[in-house]
């Protein structure tokens, strides 16, 4: 009776035992919890790429939530997490949607941020989501097209180069350029072995010359820089007179100083002229007489 007794007991305890642990694998799995303490935070995402409720929630790769509820709007959708309230976020906290593992899952990650400002959970705050193994395939897969054909052309074009490199013509162009190119490397070594003595002399009487002229120039710094000044006290000058040549032209074209109204007196100009008119005619006058029976005088004196 004993025995009975104790199987039953022992039977109990461990269909006890096996309950508790049973609930206690359902809480961890379904995120249940005795604490009452918790903070729901709200996160728009662009696209959750296959996020469910119940999902974990981790704070610098530290579980400390999960995903409560999930509303889908026009252009987004609406993520309610629900997070420990020992966490301590910050109003410049991170919320990005990462791959959880290789078989697909996902999970939200926050970084808590630095700010002194605390989060107000009664914000809604914006998250992003992270590229994973999916959404690569399918960016693979949208360029699956170009990727065939650039590995067709990839391949004709070996194709061709291959044609080309084994060509035995270009195999015997290739051996004798390579052959004269060693040739003229021998050359050239030879060259520089017998010039060696006139480039050391070369190099040595470039070093001197520039030695020479770093001297020169320092010794007549002083007077280099006294010849400077002085064409450049000629140029002043010379620009002095250029000035007042100007200005004297000006004077003159517009008739304000004694040679413009010489120049430009219509009068004088004019009696000039008379005086060569009478001139010519005189000097043909006595031309003629000369040619003919000299010079006659009739001349009345008072």
């Amino acid at each position: 009776m004993k025995n009975e007794r104790k199987t039953e007991i022992r039977v109990g305890l461990t269909v006890i035992v096996g309950l508790i642990i049973l609930l206690w694998i359902l809480g961890w799995a379904k995120n249940f919890t005795i604490q009452s303490k918790e903070q729901n935070i709200s996160v728009k995402f662009d696209n959750v790429a296959g996020l469910e409720i119940s999902d974990n929630v981790t704070v610098n790769g530290v579980r400390k939530g999960f995903v409560k509820d999930m509303k889908v709007e026009s252009n987004n959708v609406l993520v309610i997490l629900s997070v420990d309230d020992d966490v301590d976020l910050r109003s410049d906290a991170r919320f990005t949607l990462n791959m959880l593992d290789l078989m697909g899952g996902k999970r939200v990650e926050i970084y808590p941020g630095s700010s002194d400002e605390k989060l107000n959970s009664n914000e809604i705050y914006y998250g992003e989501f992270l590229s994973d193994i999916p959404s690569v395939m399918a960016v693979f897969g949208s360029v699956q097209d170009d990727l065939v054909t650039l590995l067709k052309d990839i391949k004709i074009t070996l194709s061709s180069m291959n044609v080309y490199l084994t060509d035995k013509n270009m195999e015997s162009d290739i051996k004798t350029s390579l052959s004269n190119f060693t040739d003229i490397s021998k050359k050239l070594n030879l060259m520089i072995d017998e010039n060696r003595e006139g480039i050391k002399t070369l190099t040595s009487n470039t070093v001197e010359l520039t030695d020479e002229a770093k001297k020169f120039i320092k010794t007549n710094k002083d007077a280099m820089g006294e010849s400077v000044k002085k064409i450049k006290d000629v140029l002043d000058k010379t620009d002095d007179l250029l000035l007042k040549i100007n200005k004297l032209t000006d004077e003159t074209i517009e008739q304000e100083n004694a040679l413009g109204k010489l120049l430009y007196d219509e009068k004088m100009i004019n009696d000039i002229k008379s005086a060569l008119d009478q001139l010519n005619k005189l000097t043909k006058i006595l031309v003629d007489q000369l040619q003919g029976d000299g010079i006659k005088v009739d001349a009345n004196i008072f």
